[in-house]
């Protein structure tokens, strides 16, 4: 094969070529006929922006492809590097009247499960949107396209983008996303009373809070525990609850309702100014649903939780930022199987009577994960969501619970990309990293995937999964049970360190005026100019203007 005549495969049934114009796709679509196809793929590198559009309605016609459907000239086996690839098409199914569809690869070094996965309708077209990291070089890659369970159905491929980005690109992606959505210009402007401006003030800048609300989970293990105490408050402006909000928790048995450590820990995260999110109302896995509420008949069973919001909000209405209120319903269902399949609307209507001001989650785990799980895809999430909202759920957020085996970046975010299309905030509620990994491995992709949380536009906020116990922490500490760090914590501090503005010192200019780019919060501002001082607070808050903010000694 000849490195400018690249040749594409469509193994199984037939073979063709595909015309190229500088490397790009021009046959906009083609199809295989019942059952799973591949295509090969040469690639090499070329510098681009990331794109982020993505789409969750079926169009009546494919969109263009991103990227002009990507790099595919010049081969060369030598080009072909570690590198992280951007893969997106459109689908479109016979033979069914839904499937849900998934983009595998393998090459000659390497095999992935599922880069990319939509939820294809029958005659319209769906958006697939996914990707992949090359961790070695290849000289070979095979995409294909199959349904989950093994249906055979005629898939269609319209539109199909592969760009390839490499792993500065990828960072320089992230770190201008960064400094576009996490910060914010400051013009300080210092004059006399009489409005003359003062060159050479000198001024002071320190942050003394964020705005990106950033924690961890805490346990009973945290209460009179005040070295523990300590080394959270110094990190953290948000906490959730590991299990003292939980029904098995409050309610171990009927009527006997004890609130006494949820209490204890929300008086310490009040102390400290710390915002807490409510987790969880319901549970909808039954291995975690008080065994005597499994027992109970229909009646008693709605009873039971009627009883339950109406307790838990009612104590706590106003206290809680967020509220998980049917924890992880796209993998059980226990009470829509006892209670009817309304149970879940009533749940979140109830919830928002009780408690208006507080936002209500949808809260799953393997969504933003991984798209090899069916239950918990992108769309299964999407299609859920806008079905309560057509029944006249009041939704407010977005929970991706975030429990990592080794993340795939450009998955998460074109899974993000998705979700950030429905326009609700996007928060990362329980991250950690499997123990199936050393403890430097999980710190290494702890912080890829905090990287990748914080610098997409739509996520909100991220919460840690790393309450500490005597015998540890449920997949990942921070630290040892004597507040050491461990690799994760050290890069968690490194992180920490690196999205705040640091102390800056510096003077007006001849225009009475200092200029700065700094992470969004709260700051305090020193200004001294000979014997006149002044010391002034003032908020930044996330906007596309320079924030003017004016002094006068």
């Amino acid at each position: 094969m000849k490195a400018a005549q690249p040749t594409f495969s469509f193994f199984l049934l037939f073979t063709m070529k595909l015309l190229l114009w500088i490397g790009f796709f021009t046959q906009p679509s083609f199809t295989a006929p019942y059952g799973p196809f591949s295509i090969s793929l040469y690639m090499t590198i070329h510098g681009h922006l990331y794109n982020s559009a993505a789409y969750t309605e079926c169009k009546a016609q494919p969109e263009e492809p991103l990227y002009n459907g990507g790099i595919l000239k010049d081969y060369d086996p030598s080009d072909i590097k570690p590198m992280t690839l951007d893969h997106l098409g459109w689908v479109k199914i016979k033979g069914a009247n839904s499937a849900l569809i998934r983009a595998n690869i393998w090459s000659d070094n390497s095999t992935f499960d599922c880069i990319g996965s939509v939820l294809a309708k029958k005659g319209c077209w769906s958006f697939l949107k996914g990707g992949f990291e090359l961790q070695s070089p290849t000289n070979f890659s095979v995409i294909y396209f199959q349904s989950s369970d093994g249906r055979d159905v005629e898939i269609s491929i319209a539109s199909l983008s592969l760009q390839p980005f490499t792993d500065q690109q990828w960072k320089v992606s992230q770190d201008y996303r960064i400094n576009t959505e996490r910060k914010r210009a400051v013009t300080i402007h210092v004059s006399d009373k009489h409005g003359t401006r003062l060159q050479g003030a000198q001024i002071t800048v320190e942050q003394i809070a964020k705005d990106f609300p950033f924690g961890s989970a805490v346990a009973k293990t945290i209460l009179g525990n005040f070295p523990y105490q300590k080394w959270f408050v110094e990190r953290f402006n948000a906490a959730v609850f590991e299990n003292e909000l939980k029904w098995y928790t409050t309610e171990p048995e009927q009527g006997k309702i004890n609130y006494t450590l949820a209490d204890q820990m929300l008086e310490f995260v009040r102390a400290n100014q710390i915002a807490v999110r409510g987790h969880n109302i319901f549970w909808e896995d039954p291995i975690y649903t008080p065994a005597w509420v499994r027992n109970l008949t229909s009646d008693q069973l709605q009873f039971a939780v009627n009883s339950r919001i109406q307790s838990l909000m009612h104590k706590y209405r106003g206290d809680f930022i967020h509220w998980d209120v049917s924890n992880e319903m796209l993998h059980f269902n226990f009470y829509e199987q006892r209670l009817g399949p309304n149970a879940t609307l009533s749940f979140f209507e109830t919830a928002h009577k009780s408690d208006p001001l507080a936002t209500l989650f949808m809260n799953e785990f393997n969504v933003v994960e991984t798209c090899s799980d069916a239950n918990s895809t992108v769309d299964s999430f999407v299609s859920k969501l806008r079905d309560l909202k057509r029944d006249g759920v009041t939704m407010g957020g977005i929970g991706l619970e975030g429990h990592f085996t080794v993340p795939n970046l450009p998955l998460m975010r074109a899974i993000l990309d998705k979700l950030a299309t429905l326009g609700l905030p996007i928060w990362l509620t329980e991250v950690d990293i499997s123990k199936q990994f050393d403890k430097q491995t999980q710190a290494i992709y702890l912080e890829q995937v905090l990287r990748e949380g914080f610098s997409h536009p739509y996520v909100n906020g991220i919460m840690l999964w790393t309450a500490l116990h005597p015998y540890g922490c449920y997949q990942m500490c921070l630290t040892d049970t004597d507040l050491h760090n461990l690799p994760a914590g050290d890069f968690v501090d490194k992180l920490l360190q690196e999205w705040r503005t640091g102390e800056i010192k510096d003077q007006t200019d001849e225009y009475g005026s200092f200029s700065f780019y700094g992470f969004l919060g709260e700051y305090k501002v020193n200004v001294r100019y000979g014997d006149r001082f002044s010391n002034s607070t003032f908020s930044l808050l996330k906007g596309d203007e320079t924030r003017h903010f004016n002094i006068q000694l």
